[in-house]
Formats: structure tokens, sequence, C-alpha cells
């Protein structure tokens, strides 16, 4: 038997304010992340408290990452009308292989990231001025946290089964790729010289050649 218009109509409207609400959360996510990775831009500009503000504002970036996070599992059961015209609404292969493929992308990256936070320590969350540059990963990678969290969002998408969830999360590639810019230009400003030789040293979002010959010798 056919849904009503009515049951329709309040899928579509369901499935719209809820891509919304995606769409927005990522922005808002984004934003705050970026204020929330210039505490020496800040305090350079005569914000006294800057550092802790900084720690509001990731604070705030991550409860709307969780809740961009959120709309994925809420589009899987009212995905967009016009994405399905455009996309199969599940891949066609059976689910096994859209599993296989998330913990292909999940698992490394997961212990990638966990390894950056491990090493990056209360800084991961809590900026303070008095933090040095971090060791462990971060002498061969300078962005450990982001290569491990970015894939994490098609892990996602591939766990729901949805190609225009997959779609959407490389919209994020830039994104976490302005990020990092952000944060390396405020890391500039708080540690100077020292920082640009480990950019020099250190690859950007993979190990340069170097950086991977002397973490293999030193092993």
């Amino acid at each position: 038997m056919p849904a009503s218009p009515s049951l329709f109509s309040d899928r579509s409207t369901i499935s719209l304010i809820n891509f919304f609400a995606l769409v927005l959360s990522s922005i808002i996510f984004s934003v705050f992340y970026v204020k929330s990775v210039q505490p020496a831009a800040m305090e350079r500009n005569n914000c006294n408290d800057a550092y802790q503000v900084c720690a509001r504002h990731r604070l705030i970036s991550s409860i709307f990452m969780a809740i961009a996070s959120f709309n994925y599992v809420v589009y899987y059961f009212f995905p967009l009308p016009v994405a399905n015209e455009l996309l199969q609404k599940h891949f066609a292969w059976p689910y096994w292989v859209s599993v296989a493929i998330a913990l292909t992308i999940g698992i490394p990256c997961a212990v990638l990231m966990y390894r950056g936070i491990v090493d990056a320590g209360e800084e991961t969350m809590t900026p303070k001025k008095e933090h040095q540059l971090y060791g462990g990963i971060y002498d061969s990678v300078r962005h450990p946290q982001a290569i491990g969290e970015m894939p994490l969002w098609w892990t996602f998408a591939f766990l729901l089964n949805s190609p225009f969830l997959v779609a959407f999360s490389c919209l994020y590639i830039p994104v976490w790729i302005i990020f990092c810019r952000m944060e390396e230009m405020d890391l500039t400003i708080r540690y100077g010289s020292s920082y640009e030789e480990y950019r020099k040293r250190v690859g950007f979002l993979f190990p340069k050649r170097t950086t991977a010959v002397l973490t293999s010798k030193s092993a």
C-alpha cells in the first residue's frame, strides 16, 4: 500500500530539517575550531585570557561535531528525496562490504588519532601557553589527529551504507586542511623559529622521506 501524501510530506520535512541542521552544525563546529587554534594571535591582540577562550571554543566545536554525527544517523532514517533520485539510498553491494570498507578506513585512522591525542596530552582540548612542541608521533607527521579524524566521517558514512553521506564527507577534506593551516599559523607565532625548523623537518600530513629514515634508524 503506497504511503499517504501527508506521511511522505512529513518525512520530507524531517529530512530537510535534518540536512540543514547537518550543514549548520558543520559550519558552526568549523568556525569555532578555527577560533580555538588561535590563542597566540588572540594574546598578541591583547586578549589576556586567550588560552581559556580558545579552550571554550574547542569545547563548543566538539559539541557541534557530535551534533553533526547525530545528523548522520538521522539521515539514514530520513534521507533527502532528491538525493535518492541522484544516488541510490544504499550501496548496491551487500552490507558487509560497506562494513569491511568502514573498518579498513576506521581502525588505522582511529589508532592514528588516538596516538595523536595521547602525545598531544591535554592540549587536545585545552590549549596552554606553557606547553612545548609535541613529541611521539608528532616527530613523524605534524597533524596525526587530523589525518586520523577526518576519514572517520567516511567510516561513519559506510557503516550507515549511504552513498550520499560518503559524498558529503568529501566536503570535510578542505575544512580539515584549513584547520591545520590555521593552527600552524598560530603555532608559528607561538614557537617562532623552532616551529619553522620543525615544519622543515616533519611532513604536513604524511611523513617526509628523511623523517621516516631517521625514525626507522632511531627505532
